[in-house]
């Protein structure tokens, strides 16, 4: 016990003091990852029972950055990319920055899954599906992070759209707007504001919230599994020492290290899921029976850019303008039907096709544009509403 203790401790601190303007240590192992000290923790101390001898520092950057990093020309010589957006991998493959060290160009180690999540004892109503989610009484209670700096809300946003469709699920997603309490800088800003009490919805992915005491984690139906994933890099030092750690993660022990109780990962591996199905958490069984389907990696590395950019342009920059046209929408009870869904119809309106989206230049004028064209139609919208306001 005192033993893991200390490895641990040994985990936090090579973190704490990762001194990247310092000058490199030739035989050192470098991982870049979304993961926290919680996840990354465990596997290090088993890695390090196996193998004393590779020492390991450990960088933890959100997705969006560490791609971008990695496709300057990883500058830093990280040996591994360690996350959850498997669509980050295809994007870094696609772009020759993975190295096959034996897996292919990358490896699919765990399963994951998004929905939301609140207090345990809530008092008061809470989502049972996706529309939900978009009931009134739920109105800026609902918090997320911004999928330019989180992977795993990247992956919510295509696990919508994949489900529903292009239209469909960007009609969605500019209706979850007008519930929106906050977009968070980060995914455990969202998990914190739910402990304390400032929203009463999350949203998220499983193990962010099944690792934390208090919360109850609910998954959208149909349950879309989505693969995380491990690569090494091109420009690494350490070729070796990667393909070790990759073949630890991977390998029985490893996969059994996800059920620790603070990673509570589903392992990629059928045997360790059969082996060790009792010890699974109660909602990820569960999650399993349902009815489920595959994530699309390669769909979503198409438009990767787009989808991030289009959330920025049509959610982020107009969100309070749009959540107050969704409240002075809902007020006018009395209007006409046919003018209130009229509304409606520009408030969900995405107006570029994905064939569109994904022929735009990915340049900041494309952004402006899109910004634009959205505030456009909120303009629209708005002039609607005021004349059915008018006495």
């Amino acid at each position: 016990m005192r033993r893991n203790r200390a490895a641990m401790g040994i985990c936090k601190l090579a973190a704490l003091f990762w001194a990247l303007a310092l000058p490199a240590l030739g035989d050192e192992l470098r991982i870049i990852t979304s993961y926290q000290a919680d996840v990354v923790d465990p596997m290090l101390e088993g890695f390090a029972r196996c193998h004393p001898d590779i020492r390991i520092r450990v960088l933890n950057k959100n997705t969006h950055a560490a791609v971008d990093e990695v496709l300057a020309g990883n500058d830093r010589r990280f040996d591994l990319f360690w996350a959850s957006a498997p669509e980050a991998f295809v994007v870094l493959d696609g772009a020759g920055r993975l190295a096959d060290l034996g897996h292919g160009p990358y490896a699919d180690f765990a399963w994951s899954a998004v929905g939301w999540t609140w207090r345990a004892g809530r008092d008061g109503p809470v989502p049972q599906d996706w529309n939900d989610l978009l009931d009134p009484d739920f109105a800026q209670g609902v918090a997320m992070s911004h999928p330019m700096r989180s992977g795993t809300m990247h992956s919510l946003l295509e696990t919508i759209l994949q489900d529903r469709g292009w239209q469909a699920g960007w009609a969605w997603i500019l209706e979850l707007a007008g519930q929106l309490n906050t977009i968070s800088a980060r995914s455990f800003g969202v998990l914190e504001g739910v402990e304390s009490g400032d929203f009463a919805i999350g949203l998220t992915i499983d193990f962010l919230a099944l690792t934390r005491e208090g919360l109850v984690f609910r998954y959208g139906r149909p349950v879309i599994l989505i693969p995380a994933r491990i690569a090494a890099l091109q420009g690494g030092t350490q070729p070796d020492a990667a393909r070790e750690f990759m073949d630890f993660v991977l390998s029985p022990e490893g996969q059994r290290i996800l059920l620790h109780p603070d990673i509570r990962r589903i392992p990629a591996d059928p045997d360790i899921r059969a082996e060790l199905s009792e010890s699974l958490d109660p909602a990820i069984r569960a999650a399993l029976n349902f009815s489920w389907s595959r994530y699309d990696p390669d769909l979503a590395a198409r438009r990767y850019w787009q989808v991030k950019q289009l959330f920025e342009a049509f959610v982020a920059r107009d969100l309070l303008l749009r959540r107050e046209l969704w409240r002075r929408l809902r007020a006018l009870d009395d209007a006409p039907r046919e003018d209130r869904i009229r509304i409606r119809r520009l408030l969900t309106w995405m107006p570029l096709t994905e064939y569109q989206a994904r022929s735009a230049p990915p340049d900041r004028q494309t952004l402006l544009e899109w910004s634009e064209r959205s505030h456009a139609i909120l303009r629209d919208a708005e002039a609607l509403i005021r004349a059915l306001e008018q006495p």
